[in-house]
């Protein structure tokens, strides 16, 4: 089976993505966990998590992607910066686990 979809903003949360996506016509998403430039993650609402595991599973989606920030360098000489990325992807796996049989994707961007 082929699903379709599209990066979503969440900023109207976790159903509300699921909805938009209905609308669209889609079966899959992708959103960031938090803004992708970096910063706090909004808190999670688990009733939130909830009503879109209940809508996934009632839309028959396809697995969702949720993408890590950009600024998350897990590999940086800078310890404080690997200090923010191991809190980011400590509560990124946290968040997902909302999310069983879903992916956390992270794509790394070097300069040559």
């Amino acid at each position: 089976m082929i699903f379709i979809g599209c990066h979503l903003s969440i900023s109207d949360g976790y159903e509300a993505m699921g909805k938009t996506m209905t609308q669209l016509g889609g079966s899959t998403f992708a959103f960031f966990t938090r803004n992708p430039r970096g910063g706090k993650a909004k808190p999670i609402r688990p009733d939130d998590a909830a009503a879109l595991r209940t809508y996934h599973k009632q839309h028959s989606f396809g697995p969702l992607v949720a993408h890590a920030p950009y600024t998350m360098n897990l590999c940086s000489e800078n310890s404080s910066v690997r200090e923010y990325a191991e809190e980011c992807f400590s509560q990124d796996i946290q968040k997902m686990e909302l999310f069983p049989g879903n992916s956390l994707v992270k794509e790394w961007m070097h300069d040559d």
